[in-house]
Parts: structure tokens; C-alpha cells; sequence
């Protein structure tokens, strides 16, 4: 039973992963940009949360939809005003800024919210569900299902409207997604806003877990390690190696003696140097041609 348990810890805590590094490779399929400021994305949504639902006192529902909409506002103003102007520019310079972004956010969360740990007030904090002698927090099955249904919408979008369908037009090819009518621009806008939402979705469910403070969203450095090992372009890829980090950061944790447990931290990074070897372009990396 203790495996099981540690399974449905490592599955929670590898879907956090996963979402932050879907948002990864959102922003980079449809603009070859990494964002390192990610994480810190994921921050800033919980602690906007937490103001709505905690300081405002405004029902759950209503505090994580206004969160979404404040987030997807931020994600493309950062867009509009840092990263469109950095379009051309060497790779260096826009990771650069990215990680310089994140030492803002942070700063800025800090100043606004304070540097002690906070908790959000969510219906699905505190509960134990239990099976004969599995036992499972509520928290935990809230970000699996959480994560699950956000996954079945980004599926749905991208197959099924014409917005996603487009946005898989300007990731393949930009110039010929311009000649078409597309507005490439506003994807790229829109890109940035869903990615902003999807980690800010990603905080708001684990923040019951881990608490919010500025430093947490440096847990995107471990998704990062994620979309890299799940091939960079690939959304499927990333989100399942996410899964997969979390699942051994947790059997790490518990198999290591005594005194050792924190080194399972660097799961993630060991996984990472392991697929570098052997896989450099990830385990769901595909050869993708683009169309002309």
C-alpha cells in the first residue's frame, strides 16, 4: 500500500511538472523562445489568487476564473511590450531577459504579498478520501483532475477550433501563416496569455500542497528539465515526462537512507543528463517537417 501511495504522490506532484512545461513548449513551438520565467508565471497566479479568494474574500470559483483573465492580461502584455521587440534577436538575449523577468516577478510578489508562506483557501484543501488503506488527500486527487481536464481542453482547442488549428499553422511556418491571413502577431499574443493561464492553473492547484511564497516557482526549472526530456516540441512529451519526474522524485525520496532524502531532489536534472546521452532530442521527439 505505501507503493501506491507514493505512486499517487509522484503522479500529483509530476502533474505540476507537467503543466508548467506544457507552457514551456507552447511558448517555444509557436515562437522559438524559451521563457525561464515560467515558473515564476505560476507564482504570480497563485498569489493573485490568493488575493481574490483570501484577502477579497470572493467565492473559489469566481477568484480562479478572475485569476485566469488577469493572468492571460499579464501574458500578453509581457508579450506586447518585452518579447515582441526582442523578435530577431540572438536566443542569448531573449533568455537573458526571460530569467531577468523572473527575478522581477519575484521581486514585485515579494514587495506586494510579503515573503512569508501563505495559504490559499480552496474547497478540496484538508480532506482525506480513503480506499480499505489507501489513503488520499484531497489536494492530491484535485491536481490530478484538474490537470487532466486542462489537458482534454488544450487537445480539444488545438484540433477541433480554428484559433488552435491556426496557432499549429504559425508554430510550423510563420511567413506562409502570414501569407494566408493568419494574424501571426496575435497568435504569438494569445500564445503567451494560455501559457500565463496554464501555469497560474498549475499554482492555484498546488498551492494547498506547498504553500505560496515568492521563491516557489522556481519548480520550473524542474519542468524545464521536463519538456527537454519529453522533446521540446512535443506537448504530449512534455506533460508525460513530467509525470515521469515526479513519480521518481517521490520513489527516490523514500528509497534513499537516512539522511540522503534531499538529494532526491536532483532527480529531475539526473534524468535530464541521462536523456541527454542517450536521446539528446527527447523520448516523444518526432522529425517534424515543416510545410511551405
Amino acid at each position: 500500500m505505501e507503493l501506491v501511495q507514493l505512486l499517487i504522490s509522484g503522479i500529483s506532484q509530476g502533474c505540476v511538472y507537467g503543466l508548467i512545461a506544457l507552457g514551456f513548449v507552447l511558448i517555444y513551438k509557436a515562437t522559438e523562445m524559451v521563457n525561464f520565467a515560467q515558473g515564476d508565471l505560476m507564482m504570480l497566479g497563485a498569489f493573485i489568487a490568493f488575493g481574490f479568494i483570501n484577502v477579497l474574500g470572493w467565492p473559489f470559483l469566481w477568484g480562479f476564473l478572475a485569476t485566469l483573465a488577469v493572468m492571460g492580461v499579464v501574458g500578453v502584455t509581457l508579450e506586447r511590450l518585452l518579447l515582441r521587440p526582442m523578435i530577431g534577436e540572438p536566443p542569448f538575449a531573449v533568455l537573458m531577459l526571460t530569467i531577468g523577468l523572473g527575478f522581477i516577478l519575484r521581486a514585485v510578489a515579494g514587495a506586494i504579498w510579503g515573503y512569508e508562506d501563505k495559504t490559499l483557501s480552496t474547497p478540496y484543501g484538508g480532506g482525506v478520501a480513503r480506499w480499505g488503506e489507501i489513503s488520499v488527500g484531497y489536494e492530491n486527487i484535485a491536481v490530478v483532475l484538474g490537470t487532466l481536464a486542462l489537458c482534454v481542453l488544450v487537445f480539444v482547442f488545438f484540433r477541433k477550433t480554428r484559433v488552435g488549428i491556426a496557432m499549429q499553422a504559425a508554430s510550423q511556418n510563420q511567413l506562409a501563416a502570414y501569407y494566408v491571413g493568419i494574424p501571426v502577431k496575435w497568435i504569438f499574443a494569445l500564445v503567451w496569455a494560455m501559457s500565463a493561464m496554464i501555469s497560474a492553473t498549475a499554482g492555484i492547484l498546488v498551492a494547498p500542497l506547498s504553500l505560496i511564497n515568492p521563491i516557489m516557482g522556481f519548480v520550473g526549472i524542474k519542468a524545464f528539465a521536463a519538456a527537454i526530456v519529453g522533446g521540446f516540441g512535443s506537448l504530449p512529451g512534455a506533460f508525460l515526462a513530467g509525470l515521469m519526474i515526479g513519480i521518481v522524485e517521490q520513489f527516490a525520496k523514500h528509497g534513499l537512507p537516512s539522511g540522503l532524502e534531499g538529494f532526491s531532489e536532483t532527480t529531475a536534472y539526473v534524468i535530464l543528463l541521462i536523456m541527454l546521452f542517450i536521446r539528446p532530442e527527447g523520448i516523444f521527439a518526432t522529425m517534424q517537417r515543416k510545410k511551405v
